[in-house]
């Protein structure tokens, strides 16, 4: 996948530099359509970091659980077909509430 293009009458709601447990290193962008995860790759000489590709591209219709774990390393918890996403965002609770706002919101516009 290449990086993200935004789709007709996307906004984007949060963005942030954060590491998912399996992916590594990226940026987690919420829009009022989807969820993404684009891969970065960052040069410590230069100190510049690089997106690469888009690793997820989640509709919000197909997130089937959003939920935070942990206490000192917390983690914001996806479920999406099956699939098991833990991001290690600033403000995990932040990211699950604007989430769960943005699946009702599409849910009610559809």
């Amino acid at each position: 996948m290449s990086p993200v293009e935004p789709r007709a009458g996307e906004k984007r709601i949060l963005d942030e530099d954060c590491a998912e447990d399996n992916l590594k290193n990226g940026i987690l962008m919420l829009t009022n359509q989807r969820l993404i995860f684009e891969t970065t790759k960052g040069t410590l000489l230069t100190l510049s970091k690089k997106t690469e590709e888009a690793a997820l591209d989640i509709p919000l219709d197909n997130i089937t659980s959003v939920k935070t774990e942990g206490f000192i390393a917390t983690k914001l918890v996806l479920v999406t077909n099956g699939v098991v996403y833990k991001f290690g965002v600033y403000s995990n609770r932040k990211w699950a509430k604007a989430i769960e706002e943005q699946i009702k919101a599409h849910k009610s516009f559809i």
